[in-house]
């Protein structure tokens, strides 16, 4: 298990928002992604023990397409009546098949969830107040190019054939499939290249949490203690 610790990140507003724009800056921001099961759930577990408030953007992305909600209405309508299942959720098996074999769909899909995903975001962290620790957990973070939006980044990097082995084994995906939802994501020489810490998750969990409070006790803690974000 290593961390791989840069320069801090500096200033920016949430979500790609400048700061100034009205909304409440959380005393340290920090950005947090990784490749699909790469451990960046345990890190975020281990950070909200910590004492910061975790925003989940995968749990947003679930709650702006909930039935009765304007997401979940732009998708039947740009998708169809097929994707939404009996029980009036979206149905996420039908709607990863059609995206995930299909650029322009995912793009789709994309173009209708991450605004609301963002807005609701920048919420929470207005929310959370001027004196949190807050971590956005955004899993394509690089992808929709908000690296700058954050004070840190850090990235959570494991193997890549380890990572399919967690998918097939733990969330019963195929193979196939697990390579696909891979190869959707940014690869980890470009998160890399956004990161201000790596942390990387080639032991087991107990390390992967020593890793986590190594950032924390590192970055967090002197924030805390004096008031200041480092600049980049």
């Amino acid at each position: 298990m290593s961390e791989r610790p840069d320069s801090p990140a500096g200033d920016g507003g949430a979500n790609g928002e400048p700061a100034g724009s009205g909304e409440i800056r959380p005393r340290l921001h920090l950005g947090l992604t990784g490749g699909i099961a790469s451990g960046k759930s345990t890190v975020a577990d281990e950070l909200a023990r910590l004492g910061a408030v975790v925003v989940d953007s995968d749990v947003l992305a679930r709650a702006v397409v909930a039935p009765g909600t304007e997401g979940l209405e732009r998708v039947r309508e740009a998708f169809g009546p097929e994707v939404i299942a009996d029980d009036g959720t979206m149905d996420r098996a039908v709607v990863a098949q059609r995206v995930f074999a299909d650029p322009a769909a995912r793009q789709t899909l994309n173009g209708i969830i991450h605004p609301l995903v963002r807005s609701e975001g920048r919420r929470l962290v207005t929310e959370a107040g001027a004196d949190a620790v807050v971590v956005q957990d955004v899993p394509l973070l690089v992808e929709t190019g908000q690296g700058e939006s954050f004070d840190l980044v850090v990235v959570v990097e494991s193997d890549a054939e380890e990572r399919v082995a967690r998918m097939v084994r733990d969330r019963g995906m195929s193979e196939k499939d697990a390579r696909a939802r891979m190869a959707a994501q940014a690869t980890d020489e470009q998160r890399r290249a956004v990161a201000d810490v790596v942390i990387v998750n080639d032991a087991g969990l107990e390390d992967l949490r020593r890793a986590t409070r190594r950032v924390w006790d590192e970055y967090v803690a002197p924030a805390l203690a004096d008031g200041s974000v480092r600049q980049r």
